[in-house]
This record gives C-alpha cells, sequence and structure tokens, in this order.
C-alpha cells in the first residue's frame, strides 16, 4: 500500500504536540500549573491516540517514513566518532501498535525511565539519546547531541575513569583503577554489542521499509560493584549470549563503569570497548 498523504491524523497530531511546546514552556515560567498540566495531559492522549489510529487504520506517510529512521542514521555516524561509545538500546514500550520490536528489551525500556526518575523529568519518549548518563536530547537532532556532548564534558567530567578490557582464552576481563577524584563508586556492566542489524517493518510509518540498526546492545551483564579500588572483573564468553542471540552475532563488547545504581543510574565515569572480530 502506497504512502497516504503527509497529513495524517496521527501527524497531525504529532505536529499539534510539537506546536505545544512553547505554551507548554510559558505556562510553567509564568506558574499556571494548571493549565501547564492540562497540555502536558493532552499531549499524552494524543500520543496515544495518534499510534492507535496509525494501526487501526493502517495511516502512514512519508513524512513519518523519512522522520522515524532519522535517529538510526546519526547513530551510524556518530558511531564512527573513536571519541564515543555510541549504543542503541530498543525499548518495547510500542509493542501495543501490533508488531514488536525482535531487538527491544524490557530491561532497555526500565533503563530509560530509570534515567528520566534520576533527572527527576520524566521524560520518556523515542528517538531518545541520553549523554553520559545525565542529559537527554532528541535521538535525530544532531546539534543538540553535539551541544550535550560539549556541555556534559566541560560540567560533569564523565569518562574520566580510564578502564581497560582485554579478551583472551575463551574470556573477557575488565580492569578498573583507583578512584583519582570524587567518584569512588559504580556499577560494573558488560553489553555485548552487534555492529548492524536490518530489521524489517511489519506495521506503522515505516511497514514494508527494512531499516538500519547500529550498535545494539543484545543484554546487560553486571559485573559487580566498583568501590573505588583497582579491581579486575571477567567473565567467561560461553555465559554472554541469551535466548535471543548467541555469541555469533556479538561484534564487540562495551564495558561501562556508571555512578549510581540500576534504579537510579548516574553519571557514566569509564568506557571501555574490544572487538572480537
Amino acid at each position: 500500500m502506497p504512502p497516504t498523504s503527509p497529513l495524517t491524523l496521527p501527524n497531525a497530531l504529532t505536529l499539534l504536540r510539537i506546536l505545544a511546546v512553547p505554551f507548554f514552556a510559558i505556562a510553567l515560567w509564568y506558574g499556571h500549573h494548571w493549565q501547564a498540566f492540562i497540555l502536558f495531559a493532552a499531549a499524552g492522549f494524543t500520543d496515544l491516540l495518534d499510534g492507535f489510529i496509525a494501526r487501526a487504520f493502517n495511516q502512514r506517510s512519508d513524512l513519518g517514513a523519512v522522520l522515524d529512521p532519522a535517529a538510526d542514521k546519526l547513530l551510524s555516524e556518530l558511531a564512527h566518532d573513536p571519541s564515543l561509545v555510541t549504543m542503541s538500546l530498543p525499548v518495547d514500550y510500542w509493542d501495543y501498535l501490533g508488531w514488536k520490536d525482535t531487538l527491544a528489551l524490557h530491561g532497555h525500556t526500565t533503563r530509560e525511565r530509570a534515567y528520566a526518575d534520576a533527572r527527576g523529568d520524566r521524560e520518556v519518549y523515542t528517538p531518545q539519546v541520553v549523554v553520559n548518563g545525565i542529559v537527554h536530547v532528541l535521538g535525530s537532532d544532531k546539534a543538540a547531541i553535539e551541544e550535550a556532548i560539549t556541555l556534559t564534558r566541560q560540567n560533569a567530567a564523565p569518562l574520566t575513569l580510564p578502564v581497560t578490557m582485554s579478551v583472551a582464552e575463551g574470556k573477557v576481563q575488565v580492569s578498573v583503577p583507583a578512584a583519582r577524584g570524587e567518584q569512588r563508586s559504580g556499577e560494573v556492566w558488560l553489553c555485548p554489542i552487534t555492529d548492524k542489524v536490518q530489521v524489517p517493518i511489519e506495521r506503522g510509518e515505516n511497514e514494508g521499509h527494512t531499516l538500519a540498526y547500529t550498535n545494539v546492545v543484545r543484554r546487560w551483564v553486571k559485573l559487580g560493584d566498583w568501590n573505588g579500588q583497582a579491581q579486575t572483573f571477567s567473565l567467561l564468553l560461553a555465559d554472554l549470549p541469551s535466548g535471543n542471540f548467541t555469541l555469533h552475532d556479538i561484534d564487540r563488547l562495551a564495558a561501562i563503569v556508571q555512578s549510581g545504581v540500576a534504579a537510579k543510574p548516574g553519571l557514566m565515569l569509564g568506557a571501555a570497548t574490544a572487538s572480537l572480530r
């Protein structure tokens, strides 16, 4: 079925939400909290409504088909920057639309909500980029992402802990040095990553298209807790696969040390990557 007119009802509702943002901000600025709440509630309702309409009446458009993959394309570009550790975390809260993302993990949804709780802003949406664990921006806005990277590097000093990782003899080892600054504790996580995944889209705006996902995290494995002392964590490669992927599907590993806890994650303190190919 060919795409419909760009201004479908679901897209019109999306545009109305975008246009309502400045009015929401003005209401908050002048202390009109009740009006701000009404706008926020209306935005939440129309978000659910446009998804239902798109599914029920198979309404999709060239506009939606162009905008939806923009964040994935941008992530692919950012992945070439050696100063960045980029990871894609597909979420499952759009499964109600009738098509389940084969790469989505409920743990990713839980993590995104945990970030929102930690920030105190309740901002959970797609596509979202969380920069250095503390700032969120629209995933298709390159300028906003670059600004967030610059600001967090200037103000929060992320990734200053020189984490190292090695893979040999069927085992991965992650070494975390002793603390050098104020941050003296965190959680150590290992993420198996698939570099590229082609996913055929069966429902929604991009039905019939195949999208390319970059640096997809297939699982989160907690290696332990870092206590500020020099520590080494290890895991057998054979223990990495889960039910939805095999070791052959993994192209690289990312190890991260993050302040806070899983329920309230904070600043990224250090990271390292290692290729399995």
